[in-house]
This record gives C-alpha cells, structure tokens and sequence, in this order.
C-alpha cells in the first residue's frame, strides 16, 4: 500500500444510530476506490469490516473496525463504530484519534437518538462533524426534511453540500453546490450533467448561506463580508474549510450506500475539505513519565515518535493485535517502542494497516495514520507507545462504566480455568467490561453496558476460546442483624466415655448502633467462672459462626457479644468444647433477639431529558426507591434516588426502553438499610429452598 504523507490523511469515524448504513457506506467506499472487487452486504455476513462470526450472525456491527480508503491521492481512515447502545465502549478509542465525526442518518427517519449522542460525544472531544443523509433510495426518502430537521436543532452550522438529484426509487446523482454542478451515475461511474433549471434557485441559496457560514468562520473575511465586499471563490472556500475545522461549518451531504448514487462525490468531499492531522494548531499534550512535566506533541514527522493504543484484538490463533494512531513522528519496523504506562520495552510482531481483519505489512507509518502492531506483550488498549529518548504518556481513554452485572460459571465442571482466561482476554479486547470476585457472595461477576452486550460476550467466549458459561443474575449480598438485647446461654456436655466435653458460657448479645464495627466481642468474665485459656475459643467460636446468620443464612453484622458468666469442668473443657458452647449461645441468642435482613441500598444517578422525568420517578417509586433530588444540567434533569440494589439489576434495559434509549445513569453502594417484612419472608423461603436442594 502506498504511503501517505500527514497532510495527505482524513482519520474519521463513521458513527450514528445502529442500521443507519454506516457499514453499508464504509464498504460502498471501499468499492468505489477498488479496494474490493464486489460490495457485501451486512445481511449476507460479506462486509470488509463485520467480520467478527457475531456481527455476521447478528447483521450489525459490535466492534469498531478500520479500513483505509484511497482516493484522489489521499487516504481515508475510516473507522466503522457500532451504532446500539450496549457497545457504547467501541465509541470511545476512535474518538480519541479521529479528527472528523461523520455522523450518519436515514433519508426517512432523520435524525435518531444514535446521532444526537454521536454529535453530543463528537463536541465533546472537539472533532469536525458531518452529517451524511443515507438510503435516499428508499420510499419516502426526504432530504430538505432531513436538513431542516438537523438545522432546527444544532443551528446555522448545518449547511447542505451535496443536494440530491430525485429522491427514493428515483435518486440519481447529486448537486455540489461548492462546484455548483450536478452529477449522476453510481460510485466512479458518477459523471458530470447539466444542472437541472428547476433546481439553480435552490442551489443559488445554498450557496449563499454557505458564503455567510464561510465568513463567519474568519474574522477577516467577515469584516469584508458586512462591508458588502464580494467574497472570491478561493475566499469562500478557506472559509469552509476553516469552518470545518473548528466545527462552526457541518456540512450534510445526500447519497445512497447500498446503490452507490453520491458515494464518489462524498469521497471527494472529504478528501478535499475534511481537516487532515497536520491541520494548523493541532497538537496533543502529555506527560513526561519520569519527570510528570507536560509534553506537548504537534503532528510532525521530524518529531520524536509517539501514538496511542486505541483498540485490542484478541485472537486465539493469530495473536494480539494493538491498533494505535500516531501523533507524532514516523513508525518503521526498526523504531523503539517503549510503553510509557507500563514502563516496559516492546518488541513488535510485525507493522501493517489493517481492511477489516485482512493484514497488510507496510514498512513505514507517518505522523496521524492509523495502523497495527502485532503481539505486543504488554500494551493495552488506551497505552502510549513512544520513543525511550523522549517518552511521553497521553491521557488513557475514558471508557464507561458498567451498568449491568451477573454472575458467571463455567457451563461444564474443570471448564473454570478455560472460561475465565478466556474472558481476561475478551476484556484486553472491550475494556468496557469488568470481570471481578464478589468478596462476599464469592460469585465472579461480568459486568458491561447491557444485557446484549454480555450476551455477545458469552457467545464471543464459545466461538473464539471454545469455553462455554453460564450467566445468572448476581446474589445479593444480603446481611442479618439484631433488634435487641439477650442474655443466653450456651451449654455443651457430652459424655463418651473416658473424657467427655464440657463448655458453658453465659453471653449477652446485643446490636452495636454507634459505629460500622461488624463484631465486637467483650471479655467480661470475673473470678475465673470461664478459664483465661478458654476465652480466646469462645470469640474463635463466634467468629466462625457470625459468617451464617439464623434467618437465611446470610452473614450477621453489628453485633455486639460479651461474655460474662460460665462454667467448666477440670477434666473435660477443652478449647473444642467452648467453641461449640459458643456456637449454641450465638443460635439460641440471635434467634430471641429479633433478628433482621437487611440490603444493600444503592446511590442511583439518572440524566434524563425533561419529557421523561414523569416516567422515571413513577418506575423508581415502584422499585422501592425514594428521590432525594433533582437538578437541571442543560437540557437534561439529574435525578438522585436510593434504591435497594434488588430491584436494579434490569435498570439499564428498562431506562432505554422508557427513554428511547436517551437517559443514562451509574450507580453506587451507599448503605445497609433493613428490608420491609413482606420481601423479608419471599427472601428466607428462597433460602430455605436452596438449602434444601444443596442438600
């Protein structure tokens, strides 16, 4: 593959509400620029960049993908991001090393939920934007809808530039109202026509509101532009180009991915117009990690090397690869590659760019291309690779946090290992999960950003590492107290003949209510009633006891145990023996002292747009939950609640359905609180019913 100088790079990320087409359009690039013989289709599984076995059987991307595209000697990086919520974690590497968000739209439903948060997330990390109006072949396809639509709400920044010729089953071409010419014919087939009479007005107006938005983006031209100067057409073109680097110009343009019909002109568009990484005041700061100063790094090819991890793939017969974008420097196979997070040396297995999964070796990268190395050792995604002389480490990539958990087992006994390794490589892959143990419920937890995520995973783990689980909703870590104050006691005496066993204890249980103190236990014991020796075996005794509380077995906390009184016998106590004295005092005890459940009580925090906040807080009432607050933050309401942690494990499903997929929350452990008397009895039978099957 040719190499390609900075100037000459378009890094984007196609993104948008899912089936939008955004797959659809990366491989109608690919075709028009020859890179693939025949287009696929998402349907048939035959896409470059759904090639994972799970976006082929599911028809829709999961993962973010790369594939270069030539064309009209420059290169276009187009990273292909999954359009559904639950892979919200793809979103955040490209974001981090594209320059342009081309945000794709349906010619019928226009702007989605998909769009709102892929231009809400593009502002946020301050890339150029483009709006592409797809499938305007389809029935009811509408594109001056589509742009007043996207214009009512993101402003006068919208401006249309490339206008369809005929719409649905009659789309043939486009208008480019830079060039102020029209076009017809599919992919490089699209030849230059006469413009349309009927459509000049409208192209006129276009572009006249472009040359108001192009000078608005300088402040020279603006000045010139009151003054009532006319603009020249080089003037106008700076101007937009200006503006789509600084975000205040998107432009939107027609066309049709599936027929082809204004793939060429869009390609053109960008290649000309779209900001490249050596675009003037472009740089990227760090810090030095072995002195923690600042390292600020323009896109240059004469500076020291250094690029950012931004994806893993994790393949169980080819290895790993680390996809990176470089920010500056160049990249040869011969450069020395040092890992600033992990402060480790690596040695790469092999440079190539990457279509899809097919692999290309290359022998030299420059400054803002996008590429993979193979089997790095110690590289994850979000680390920084640079030069050893002049090490620098860029901010890591921000990914969410998850918002759905359960437990997961192996679907075979001895399969444990196979599972679990498995899954510590899923997670290189897709640092939007989470695997870790539940100290308390000693259940091993996978958590990620919906219910069809985990299921992806699950089938990921099958297909890629031969090892099948198992998921259930997690346990709850449920906890047992006390009401009041008891005075019990605990006597063991057996005879077996020749020595026997003899323990009594007198203990007074009562809860602690003036700290977080799980178990206290108190030696009150006066004129030696129970022997110095023995003491420590009665609060062992209790101590192995309290992990098994006696209403449902869950663990007993705040409890406060002294003992004050007991007997023994010369020859027969033993250690063994007050320990289980103890024992039967701490049953007989906590069983008189009005025993409780309590549950764990979570924080919630919901954003939610201000048309749903009805729906939201009567779905939170029936959860148990009590709102402590509300805040506005622009356009969305935060509302605080405690909610028992029983009642979420389904929240993050059920809050897209009730907001169409534009609210969100996370969640946090607050505290203990003790659950109502109805779900106390639902919860003890359930545990005396699964007692009964263990046994």
């Amino acid at each position: 593959m040719a190499e390609f100088a900075t100037g000459n790079i378009r890094n984007i990320a196609l993104m948008g509400h899912g089936s939008e087409g955004k797959t659809t359009l990366t491989e109608a690039m690919l075709f028009a620029a020859g890179m693939i013989d025949r287009q696929g289709k998402v349907e048939d599984g035959s896409t470059v960049s759904d090639f994972d076995p799970e976006e082929k059987k599911r028809g829709f991307s999961i993962s973010a993908s790369y594939a270069p595209v030539p064309w009209n000697g420059k290169v276009i990086n187009v990273i292909d991001v999954p359009g559904y919520f639950d892979f919200v974690g793809e979103m955040m590497g490209p974001l981090r090393v594209a320059e342009t968000a081309v945000i794709v739209v349906g010619g019928v439903n226009g702007l989605s939920v998909g769009a709102e948060k892929a231009w809400d997330l593009a502002g946020e990390h301050k890339l150029g934007r483009m709006f592409v109006v797809n499938q305007m072949d389809r029935e009811h396809a509408n594109f001056e809808k589509v742009t007043t639509q996207l214009r009512e709400k993101y402003g006068s920044s919208v401006v249309p530039i490339l206008i369809p010729l005929g719409q649905g089953a009659s789309f043939r071409g486009v208008v480019n109202v830079l060039e102020k010419k029209a076009y017809e014919g599919a992919y490089k087939k699209s030849k230059e026509v006469p413009m349309p009479a009927d459509l000049e007005a409208e192209v006129n107006e276009a572009f006249e509101f472009l040359t108001e938005q192009a000078a608005a983006a300088d402040d020279d031209l603006m000045m010139k532009y009151l003054e009532g100067e006319e603009l020249t057409y080089d003037e106008i073109m700076d101007g937009f180009r200006k503006g789509m680097k600084d975000g205040s110009i998107v432009p939107v343009v027609a066309c049709s991915a599936l027929t082809g019909v204004g793939i060429a002109r869009t390609m053109d568009l960008m290649a000309k117009y779209l900001p490249s990484p050596a675009h003037e005041g472009l740089s990227v700061t760090g810090v030095n990690p072995k002195t923690g100063e600042k390292v600020t790094r323009e896109c240059k090819d004469d500076l020291p090397f250094s690029a950012l991890v931004f994806k893993t793939i994790a393949d169980p017969f080819v290895g790993k690869l680390s996809l990176f974008r470089i920010f500056s420097g160049m990249l040869t196979g011969s450069t020395q590659l040092y890992n600033a997070n992990k402060e480790k040396t690596e040695k790469a297995g092999g440079l190539f760019t990457l279509r899809g999964n097919k692999q290309t070796n290359v022998d030299k990268l420059h400054a803002g291309d996008i590429g993979a190395l193979a089997k790095l050792q110690f590289t994850s995604t979000g680390d920084t690779l640079c030069d050893p002389a002049n090490p620098v480490k860029y901010p890591e990539i921000a990914f969410p946090a998850p918002c759905i958990s359960k437990a997961v087992f192996a679907a075979k006994q001895g399969e444990e290992d196979k599972v679990f390794s498995g899954l510590n490589r899923l997670a290189e892959e897709d640092p939007s999960i989470r695997i870790e143990k539940n100290a308390e419920t000693m259940e091993t937890e996978l958590s990620g950003q919906g219910e069809m995520h985990l299921d992806v995973i699950r089938n990921k783990l099958a297909s890629k590492f031969g090892a099948n689980a198992v998921l259930q909703d997690p346990k709850i870590p449920y906890r047992e107290t006390i009401r009041k104050t008891v005075k019990v006691q605990g006597r063991h005496k057996k005879q077996t003949g020749g020595h026997g066993q003899f323990g009594d204890v007198w203990i007074e249980f009562s809860p602690i209510l003036d700290s977080d103190a799980d178990f206290e236990f108190e030696d009150a014991v006066v004129g030696g009633v129970v022997p110095r020796n023995f003491i420590p075996s009665v609060e062992k005794g209790l101590r192995e006891n309290i992990v098994k509380g006696v209403l449902a077995g869950y663990p007993m906390v705040h409890l406060h145990a002294k003992l004050y009184d007991g007997s023994y016998h010369p020859v027969d106590s033993s250690e063994m023996a007050f320990k289980t004295a103890a024992r039967i005092a701490y049953k007989k005890g906590c069983t008189e002292a009005s025993p409780v459940l309590l549950e764990p009580i979570m924080h919630v925090e919901v954003r939610v747009p201000n048309e749903y906040m009805g729906d939201i807080m009567g779905d939170m009432n029936k959860r148990r939950g009590r709102i402590i607050g509300m805040n506005q933050e622009g356009s969305m309401q935060l509302l605080e609640a405690e909610a028992p942690q029983a009642e979420m494990f389904k929240y993050a499903t059920d809050l897209r359905s009730m907001t169409q997929a534009r609210g969100s929350f996370s969640m946090r452990f607050e505290r203990y609180e003790e659950v109502p008397a109805n779900e106390a009895q639902k919860i003890i039978a359930n545990a005396k019913i699964e007692e009964d099957e263990d046994e």
